[in-house]
């Protein structure tokens, strides 16, 4: 699927050369015509092309001059989207190859939502045991949560992460079930990369971004029993909603985390 590399839109009856402001045209949309950064306009139509799926996760996508040509913008223009699209991690520049549309596959991106960090750092890569994984009518809070209708298909996935032999993470994972038809305990268990680059590769579903919920909580007897603590002990509830292109959510993770040895890293600017 091809973006059009027509000009961009300009509402009829008006003339971009005497509305626009310096560096900007004219987007349309509901209401009173809005003013947009030129190079956000082409932020906006790569977003779709990665949405259409017309660059793949891993691929590398044009040139800035080919993407100058098809958009009919300076390289400039198409040099400050494809930045953003960087810093939004959607697009990873590689020094001397190129950019390339970015995958959870890549060793500086695949932990990039997971947060928790140990207090001594290692090195080792978390043990992952899966407990179950099922497909189910999703529970009003999922289904909500998710944009699905009462009593549509759901997935869940109940995980567990170990570090240094030691359980750490209790994951309870909700997914759509129409994107993931097909998803079995026993294909989870034979790949071997990280959970979000097997939804890339297999399922073609792209977890752009997050939102997250944290608090404190004491564990039941379930979780006490999965994480190796007594009842009642302090753990770090983290629910996560994770959405693909369009912010449309396509996950909803409930972990709990142990932190004795660990703690919850995050990074404001």
């Amino acid at each position: 699927m091809s973006t059009p590399s027509a000009a961009l839109p300009v509402p009829a009856g008006r003339a971009a050369a005497a509305d626009a402001l310096p560096g900007e045209r004219i987007a349309e949309g509901p209401g009173s015509p809005a003013f947009s950064p030129l190079y956000r306009q082409i932020k906006a139509l790569m977003t779709r092309s990665l949405q259409a799926g017309e660059w793949r996760p891993g691929e590398a996508i044009p040139s800035e001059m080919d993407l100058a040509a098809r958009f009919k913008v300076s390289q400039g223009t198409v040099r400050k989207a494809v930045d953003e699209l960087a810093t939004d991690n959607l697009l990873v520049r590689r020094q001397g190859k190129g950019t390339f549309v970015a995958t959870h596959a890549e060793q500086k991106i695949q932990y990039r939502f997971l947060r928790l960090a140990p207090d001594q750092p290692s090195g080792e890569r978390a043990q992952r045991r899966f407990l179950d994984c099922r497909r189910q009518r999703a529970p009003a809070d999922v289904a909500r949560l998710l944009g699905l209708k009462a009593g549509d298909a759901a997935v869940q996935v109940r995980r567990v992460l170990s570090f240094q032999g030691q359980p750490v993470i209790y994951d309870d994972i909700w997914l759509p079930g129409k994107p993931f038809k097909g998803l079995t305990a026993e294909r989870l268990a034979a790949y071997g990369g990280p959970l979000y680059a097997m939804f890339e590769a297999e399922f073609g579903v792209s977890m752009i971004r997050a939102e997250e919920k944290i608090r404190a909580v004491a564990a039941d007897a379930l979780a006490a029993e999965v994480l190796g603590v007594a009842a009642g002990s302090p753990l770090l509830s983290v629910e996560r909603l994770s959405l693909t292109y369009g912010d449309r959510p396509v996950e909803l993770r409930r972990g709990l985390y142990r932190t004795e040895a660990h703690h919850y890293r995050n990074e404001l600017s």
